[in-house]
């Protein structure tokens, strides 16, 4: 990108990733603040917690300094120019964002996964490539030493070829587990059910948010597209929202499998989450916690196993917004996990997954990239 700082506006402050986007590049002296604007939500929110919309915009506006907000987003687009946006606004907003933005002519950037659907996925593929802009999916996965180290052990061969991918994700639910208000009284049920992530039609549901990790990272490991799902949702524990809070999605790959777990409900996992990488000849499996990061590779019929010690990241390149930079600059790609064929393939197994549980049929995984693909 030939100049000197980064001119960078943000969209959108549904998703409390958000702020650590902006963090990042906050700490970035090639990166210029421009502007930012929410897209009004689905249900105006009841309350404000520290990941609320409110409370997102708060961060910009007062620990980001962001200069300028606008009421309007597209009126943003209109008036400035930006190099760059992020966008972080419901997943059902995900297409019509990404379709402005790139005819704005900026590149762009959002949190897990792309769009509520696979159709609005390809939409903010299309957009991208037809306005030459470059569009990039962020995942806490891809800053894990842990998550990048088991994948160069695969590659190198280290537990032979890969057979199975298992991913398990969750928490007790958006704004749940001790989330209060300022006032310190607890959030209710009532309220959160207001939230967009309770609700049907935005983008909400378990599924979308935690299985998406494992479909992206069942993907990159595995090596190619999967060909079919099945899912299975229900809703547990939530009976104020109108969503999934627990799924599961089975993935049938050509000579391999994936089993993902998305909860909302688990207060303790019992069991790491992972990946955990079945090969021919041993196991790899990842556990990370806030305090650790940990590699094990697992041998079997009465060999050790070992602990490896987690890689660390690239040198300035450790997070999303120095990798991007790095890129612009030298134009070497990105890491494939950011990038658009892993994560339209991991939409389609989410898609399948979706329409499976819908159907109770397994479904095909459709071929998420030949039309947008030159």
């Amino acid at each position: 990108m030939p100049q000197q700082r980064l001119r960078l506006g943000v969209i959108g402050f549904a998703k409390g990733h958000v702020k650590g986007i902006m963090g990042h590049f906050a700490r970035r002296p090639e990166v210029e603040w421009v502007a930012f604007a929410d897209v009004p939500p689905a249900v105006p929110e009841r309350w404000h917690h520290r990941s609320s919309r409110t409370d997102n915009m708060r961060a910009a506006r007062e620990e980001i300094r962001i200069p300028t907000y606008y009421e309007d987003w597209r009126q943003l687009l209109d008036r400035e120019r930006l190099d760059l946006v992020i966008f972080c606004c419901e997943n059902s907003q995900d297409g019509e964002v990404a379709e402005a933005i790139a005819a704005h002519g900026a590149h762009m950037v959002t949190e897990k996964p792309i769009g509520a659907t696979l159709p609005e996925a390809l939409r903010m593929a299309r957009a991208a490539r037809l306005n030459g802009v470059e569009l990039f999916v962020n995942w806490p996965t891809t800053w894990s030493p842990a998550v990048r180290t088991a994948k160069r052990l695969v590659d190198e061969g280290a537990i032979g070829k890969v057979w199975e991918v298992k991913y398990r994700a969750g928490s007790m639910g958006p704004m749940s587990h001790g989330s209060v208000h300022p006032d310190g009284s607890p959030i209710g049920d009532a309220e959160k059910g207001s939230l967009w992530w309770y609700r049907s039609g935005t983008g909400g549901g378990a599924l979308l948010d935690y299985c998406c990790y494992g479909a992206c990272l069942a993907r990159w490991f595995v090596g190619e597209p999967a060909v079919a799902a099945q899912g299975l949702t229900a809703n547990l524990r939530s009976a104020f929202g109108s969503v999934d809070d627990n799924a599961i999605i089975a993935i049938r790959f050509r000579e391999a499998l994936g089993l993902l777990e998305a909860t909302w409900s688990t207060v303790d996992h019992g069991v790491p989450g992972g990946p955990i990488v079945f090969g021919d000849t041993g196991t790899i499996v990842v556990e990370r916690t806030p305090d650790r990061q940990r590699v094990r590779v697992a041998r079997g019929r009465g060999e050790p196993g070992e602990e490896v010690e987690p890689d660390p990241l690239p040198e300035g390149r450790g997070d999303l917004a120095s990798e991007l930079l790095h890129h612009f600059e030298t134009g070497e790609p990105v890491h494939p996990t950011l990038d658009l064929p892993i994560n339209l393939d991991a939409a389609a197994i989410l898609d399948a997954g979706i329409r499976s549980a819908q159907t109770r049929k397994t479904e095909l995984v459709d071929d998420a990239r030949w039309s947008v693909e030159p």
